[in-house]
């Protein structure tokens, strides 16, 4: 295993800990930059804010997809300015919008928002230019829309233009939509690309003006399990060049903007933890770990859906649960013989549990298990104060090979 080594030796300071390998952040920025020529990409915040994962994305030229006040500042705090910081999520105050006001693009995810940040500007005496988020007539997979807690129906958008036109202290120049996560299909993805610069220009047609930036979201997936095939980038930005050439004439000179959280950092991480104790019971095989569902939750919530589904096709639910088989568990040892076990962590609950019944090379005491995927979703998800536990620290292996506290 890559790193293995590297991993052992910071396992003699802790029992449990996230690794993430900075040379592999930078290799993923690097294709999407590549294969999507002319596209700007802001990283999503919530995927994993650990501030060495965020100033090696920054240097990369990336933007911020902030969701709250909070991450507003934290991307203020490594340089960005406002026009590449775009602060889009529900339910924004007055107090937020305050806030990040003079230091982001603000994205109205409602109509209430947009009289919010009127009130705000109008306090400032100034023009305040924002994107608008849509709920459109469409979603990934057909020309019918759905219900969204996010954004505003295409329909009201349309309805709306007129009054907003008439505000003197707001200036619509964008427009945002972001439907899914976690798609690996390039083709759904194209179908999905073409929708949103067809809406863009019929939003364009309705407000009477040239928009700056079309945000068409995230939904750029990684391969959680073995079967799964990666995303093919090269296809999708391949295409995506081709229809703005398309659509040169009614959007050329527009910013087109991609999300990303978990394809730049999720295959990065791996999360350790180690065996503190071993156990038969009725038969069964119980290894006791380190800081699993207070560690890294997500294999524990995938244990959870399994325990109460009915189905065996499952609908993941980003980002919290993806797919039953979505994590790898590496052994760090060299045992070749192999036993049945199950992996549990060492709460006082039953549900901490992340495999049942899997088949692994034996082990014993003290010896190391490596979590795939661990990158995004990871620590900002775990309920690290439950039980007063020591939370595990999270480290970086830097380009250099020096290996680093990603919070110093």
């Amino acid at each position: 295993m890559e790193n293995k080594e590297i991993m052992l030796e910071q396992a003699k300071k802790y029992n449990s800990f996230y690794f993430y390998d900075e040379r592999k952040i930078i290799s993923a920025a690097n294709r999407l930059k590549e294969d999507f020529k002319g596209i700007e990409f802001l990283y999503s915040l919530k995927s994993n804010p650990a501030p060495a994962i965020v100033e090696t994305i920054f240097s990369q030229g990336f933007g911020a997809d902030a969701a709250s006040l909070g991450e507003v500042r934290l991307a203020k705090r490594f340089g960005l300015p406002p026009e590449k910081i775009q602060y889009s999520a529900p339910g924004k105050s007055k107090e937020d919008i305050e806030g990040a006001l003079d230091l982001s693009t603000i994205i109205a995810d409602s109509i209430n928002e947009v009289s919010l940040i009127q009130e705000v500007a109008k306090e400032r005496n100034m023009t305040a230019e924002i994107g608008i988020r849509i709920n459109p007539n469409f979603t990934f997979f057909g020309d019918e829309g759905v219900s969204s807690k996010f954004g505003i129906d295409e329909e009201q958008v349309y309805e709306w233009i007129p009054r907003w036109r008439a505000l003197s202290h707001i200036k619509i120049v964008g427009i945002h939509v972001h439907l899914r996560s976690q798609e690996l299909k390039a083709q759904v993805l194209e179908a999905y690309y073409k929708r949103m610069l067809l809406l863009a220009i019929k939003f364009q047609e309705a407000i009477g003006y040239r928009l700056t930036f079309i945000n068409m979201g995230s939904g750029l997936g990684i391969p959680y399990a073995k079967k799964e095939l990666p995303l093919d980038t090269k296809y999708l930005g391949e295409k995506t060049s081709a229809f703005m050439k398309e659509f040169q004439e009614k959007l050329g000179g527009v910013n087109l903007i991609l999300e990303t959280g978990r394809y730049v950092v999720g295959e990065s991480g791996y999360y350790i933890t180690r065996v503190l104790d071993k156990k038969v019971s009725m038969g069964i095989t119980f290894i006791i770990l380190h800081n699993t569902l207070n560690g890294f939750i997500r294999p524990s919530l995938a244990q959870l859906v399994l325990h109460y589904a009915k189905e065996n096709t499952l609908d993941g639910s980003e980002p919290l649960f993806t797919s039953k088989d979505a994590f790898q568990f590496v052994p760090l040892t060299n045992e070749k013989e192999e036993e049945e076990v199950t992996l549990m962590g060492n709460l006082c609950t039953a549900s901490d549990v992340i495999s049942k019944n899997i088949i692994m090379p034996k082990l014993n005491v003290g010896d190391l298990i490596a979590i795939s995927n661990a990158g995004s979703y990871g620590a900002v998800l775990s309920p690290m104060q439950f039980s007063w536990q020591s939370p595990p620290p999270q480290l970086i292996l830097r380009c250099d090979g020096s290996v680093v506290d990603a919070y110093n």
